[in-house]
This record gives C-alpha cells, sequence and structure tokens, in this order.
C-alpha cells in the first residue's frame, strides 16, 4: 500500500520538475507542460512566474525584438508592470546568486546588445567591475558623456588596476628578478625608494615641536642583476577583434614602463598609426583614448615602429595583431625582415590574453616564424618570461 506522504513528495517533485522544464522551454511549451501536470497548477508554479519573465525578458530575444514578453505583456494580469532594463536588473540580482547575476548581465551586453544598461548612472555603477564590463565600455565610451562617462572611467580603473596588481609582481621577478634590499642603488627613483629604511635612518632628526619627521639622506634599493636599458616597442592592431589584446597590452606597457631596465613604447594602429608612449602612466587615460575598429596597415606600424630603434641589438618589437593585412602583405614581410635583419627582435601576438585561442592568418604565421619572429597566442605573464629570457 502505497503511503499518502510518498505519493504527496512524488507529486510536489514532479510539478517542481514542469516548471522547471517551463523556465526552460519557454512560452510555447506552456499547453503541454500544464497538461502533463494534470491541467492545473500548484502554487510553486506561480513563484516561477516571476523567474520566467525576468528570463523572457532577455531570451525571448532570441526569436526577434523580444516578441515573446512583449506579446504576453499586452495582456492583463496582477503582476508587476512592464520590465525596463533598470527594473530588470534590480529583479536579476533578487532572484539569482551573485554568479548566475554576472552571467545574465554579461549575455545582455555581448549576445543581445542591451546598452541601455551602460546610459543609467545608477545602473553602471551597481555593476561588477570586470573584464567584460571593460570591454563593453570600450565600445560605447564614445556615446557616453558627462557623469556617466566619470563614471564608466571609475569602473575602467579599478578593473585596470586589479590586472595590474595580478600581473605586475611576476612581471618584474620575470625581467629584472627580486630587489636586493640589502645593496644600495646609485639609480634614485620613487619606484625602488626603501621607505622602511629611509624612516628609520632618519629618525634621529623627527622635530617634536613641529610633530614632522626632517629627511635629510633617502635610501634606494638594489637590483640583484643590473641590465642595460633595452628598448621595447609594443605596436597594437586595434581593429575590434583585438580588444582583448588591446587591453592587456596598454597595462602590460604601463608596468614595463616603471621598469628601470625598460624603456617601453605603445602604439595602436588601424590604417593610422597613434604613438601613446606619452600615456602609459595612466592606462585608464590611455585605454579611454583608443578607437577600436577601422581597417588594419600592420606595414605601416613596423615602419613607424622602426624609427623608434635606436640600439637593434637591444630592442624588441612586440606585434600584437591577428595578422589581416589589409594593405599588400609583401610590404608587411618586408617591414618584419627589415627589423630582424637589423637584429632587433620580433615577437608576433596574434592574441594577448588568458583564453589561449585566436583567430589569425595562419599563413602569415608561419612565413613570419620561417624569418626568425617568434610568433605565439601566449598569456599576458607568458609575455613577460618571454622577454625576460631574451633580455637575461
Amino acid at each position: 500500500m502505497t503511503n499518502p506522504s510518498d505519493q504527496g513528495t512524488e507529486e510536489q517533485e514532479n510539478r517542481q520538475t514542469l516548471n522547471r522544464w517551463r523556465l526552460l522551454l519557454g512560452e510555447a511549451a506552456e499547453e503541454s507542460l500544464r497538461e502533463a501536470g494534470g491541467g492545473s497548477y500548484d502554487a510553486d508554479h506561480f513563484q516561477y512566474q516571476e523567474l520566467d519573465e525576468v528570463l523572457g525578458y532577455l531570451y525571448d530575444r532570441e526569436y526577434g525584438e523580444a516578441q515573446g514578453y512583449r506579446e504576453r505583456g499586452r495582456g492583463g494580469g496582477c503582476g508587476d508592470s512592464q520590465l525596463t532594463v533598470p527594473r530588470w536588473l534590480d529583479h536579476v540580482r533578487r532572484l539569482f546568486p551573485s554568479e548566475t547575476v554576472e552571467i545574465l548581465e554579461k549575455q545582455a551586453l555581448d549576445r543581445y546588445g542591451l546598452s541601455e544598461i551602460l546610459f543609467d548612472k545608477k545602473v553602471l555603477e551597481s555593476m561588477e567591475p570586470n573584464m567584460a564590463l571593460l570591454k563593453n565600455i570600450m565600445q560605447f565610451k564614445g556615446r557616453m558623456k558627462g557623469e556617466i562617462l566619470r563614471s564608466a572611467r571609475e569602473i575602467v580603473r579599478q578593473v585596470v588596476e586589479q590586472l595590474r596588481r595580478q600581473l605586475e609582481q611576476e612581471v618584474r621577478a620575470s625581467i629584472i628578478g627580486k630587489r636586493n634590499r640589502y645593496t644600495a642603488s646609485r639609480t634614485r627613483s620613487l619606484r625602488n625608494l626603501n621607505f622602511k629604511k629611509t624612516i628609520q635612518r632618519n629618525l634621529k632628526n623627527y622635530d617634536r615641536d613641529r610633530r614632522r619627521l626632517v629627511i635629510d639622506k633617502l635610501y634606494f634599493d638594489g637590483n640583484l642583476q643590473q641590465h642595460n636599458r633595452w628598448n621595447i616597442v609594443i605596436a597594437v592592431d586595434e581593429s575590434g577583434s583585438m580588444m582583448d589584446s588591446v587591453i592587456y597590452s596598454a597595462v602590460m606597457a604601463s608596468i614595463f614602463y616603471r621598469l628601470e631596465t625598460l624603456r617601453t613604447h605603445l602604439i595602436i594602429f588601424d590604417t593610422e598609426v597613434v604613438d601613446l608612449s606619452g600615456r602609459l602612466e595612466d592606462p585608464v587615460d590611455l585605454l579611454m583614448s583608443v578607437q577600436l575598429g577601422g581597417g588594419t596597415h600592420i606595414a605601416k606600424a613596423l615602419r613607424y615602429s622602426e624609427k623608434l630603434i635606436e640600439n637593434p641589438a637591444r630592442t624588441i618589437v612586440v606585434l600584437v595583431s591577428d595578422l589581416e593585412e589589409g594593405y599588400p602583405i609583401q610590404s608587411m614581410y618586408a617591414a618584419c625582415k627589415d627589423i630582424l635583419d637589423a637584429g632587433s627582435r620580433l615577437i608576433v601576438l596574434p592574441a594577448l590574453n588568458y583564453e589561449g585561442t585566436a583567430v589569425y592568418d595562419r599563413n602569415a604565421a608561419r612565413r613570419l616564424t620561417d624569418m626568425g619572429a617568434n610568433v605565439a597566442a601566449i598569456t599576458p605573464n607568458r609575455l613577460a618570461e618571454w622577454i625576460g629570457e631574451i633580455i637575461r
């Protein structure tokens, strides 16, 4: 004999399963699932209605112009008024865990083009600062003004600073080794100022009346290894497909700029070349000045890079590009050959990111490898290791 409580539990689980299938399959499955459930809804079904409305607002766009959602919204009912983007985000954050919220926000921007998210100051500031949001800000920043643009810049600053902190220590270790706090340095720079030693050695000069520490001598750290300065020229293709690489290139260039052992140049290019070397101290300002899209003239960028080479034997040219040249490709090959023949190192990166995949002209990559260039899609920390191996 079946226990009534067991039977009730089984029925409840079946209804819950049907409700979940309804969320997955959408409105088109409504009638079939209702029949499967015995023709009536239980109380749990109505708890799923809000989830269905929120998910439908986004995913019904698969059928064009949010058609499914709008048809539901025309009828009467006791639910909330029709969703807007800010209200949709409020519901999403209330109904789903943070990991799911981040996925929904990313798909809203990347897949369904809900750029309205970026033009409401309150909504923009409530979003999680991350790489996906940074890429969308870069894509739409040309349409941002006033307070919205200031909020966007602050988000860019947070993400860039997070990336810089993640990468800087490893970059320093790869290129110059650990700092030697037992050896004084003749290079006087804020970058290698030993604050602790400076304060300790100047405590005797403390002015008790003015409650100030008078510094009469600064102490600086040395490096385990000393190098003559190397010249790094990074040329970055700013076409839309290279967005991740543009971001990481800007962050890496700003880190290289802080190193005494390197002299760093950064140029970006489409059919024109823009030298951003003077903005490396502020990677946020640098990224906000990048205009993604346009054609590609790699040979022109390489010829400009040649002008920045003073000592070929101590120069590394890093070309970040998918190698889809918009002009006669023989000119690109000729420019690469001249750089290599002069004695400089040439590193070609079809991608510089953590995704591990890249779409690029493989025939061009093979040709450049045969010339003597190092060609690989790599992570930013691997680039630092690669440069460290070369300069050592």
